[in-house]
């Protein structure tokens, strides 16, 4: 009797498994879809590449930092993230899109390098030169206008002292090579000093930095912000670069691959990125934009 019931009992399990099955790959199919409809493979930009969940909308402002952000231009759909000496990034598996931004030849524009590139690249637009400065790790000031009208840093012991010996040049590749003298000095646990604290992710805004200060610590900004107005849910995206110095790209959600690459604001305290994990309490601001 046993032996006539074994068959039975074998196509029992295999049904169960292929319903299960059937279940599992119906809700990846699902997830799949959504991903889809928030990747427009067409889009040239930050905003018409990535779109929001049903529901949400892009918050309105009057901001042309927000609009910067979302004018940013991106590369081709499926491009690999490049290091900076034109290799392929190790995890080709952390970014929706990749912002279309030279970053050198040398391993400087690494993550709070990327933070301080976007903002003083937004600056150096709006001819805004004066609010183009960040701090050496020694906590001396490094300001672009002093690097442009010819000023250049020697390094004596734990002091920085600045000496003329260039012509005023304003262009933007004497900006460019005053970003890499940045880069070289300067990093998350300087950067982290400069910031101002952010009382909760549902006070985020673009231009935010999650930051962990220190060797090795990590940054990321907040390049665009979405607001369901009937729930109150307010999402967001990350851009980061990494070490080596690597391609500015926009973040992948790991823990939210129907909401991906937004990140939600009503998450816990805990804002796990594919490659660092900051809590809400890291969130920081520049004081002035």
């Amino acid at each position: 009797m046993k032996y006539l019931l074994l068959p039975f009992l074998v196509l029992l399990v295999l049904s169960g498994f292929a319903l299960k099955y059937s279940k599992g790959n119906k809700v990846s199919i699902i997830n799949q879809q959504a991903r889809a409809k928030l990747i427009n493979p067409e889009g040239r930009t930050v905003g018409t590449r990535i779109s929001v969940p049903e529901g949400f909308e892009r918050i309105k402002t009057e901001s042309g930092l927000l609009r910067y952000f979302r004018n940013l231009q991106v590369k081709p759909f499926k491009a690999p993230v490049l290091l900076f000496n034109g290799n392929l990034k190790n995890r080709q598996d952390v970014h929706a899109a990749i912002i279309n931004m030279e970053i050198g030849k040398k391993d400087l524009q690494q993550c709070a390098d990327a933070v301080m590139r976007l903002r003083a690249e937004y600056l150096f637009k709006q001819k805004n030169y004066a609010a183009i400065h960040f701090n050496f790790t020694s906590g001396d000031k490094a300001a672009y206008t002093k690097y442009a009208e010819g000023y250049r840093p020697v390094f004596n012991r734990n002091k920085v002292i600045w000496l003329k010996k260039a012509a005023v040049n304003y262009t933007y590749s004497v900006f460019r090579n005053y970003m890499d003298l940045v880069f070289s000095y300067a990093g998350t646990a300087s950067l982290e000093k400069e910031l101002i604290a952010v009382s909760g992710l549902k006070n985020i805004k673009p231009g935010d930095v999650l930051i962990r200060g220190g060797f090795p610590g990590h940054a990321v900004m907040v390049i665009d912000v979405a607001l369901n107005s009937k729930t109150g849910e307010i999402i967001y995206l990350l851009s980061q670069s990494y070490m080596p110095a690597q391609e500015i790209h926009i973040l992948k959600n790991p823990n939210n691959r129907k909401l991906s690459p937004w990140y939600s604001a009503a998450s816990s305290d805990n804002i796990n990125t594919p490659e660092w994990t900051f809590s809400a309490s890291q969130l920081k601001r520049f004081s002035t934009w």
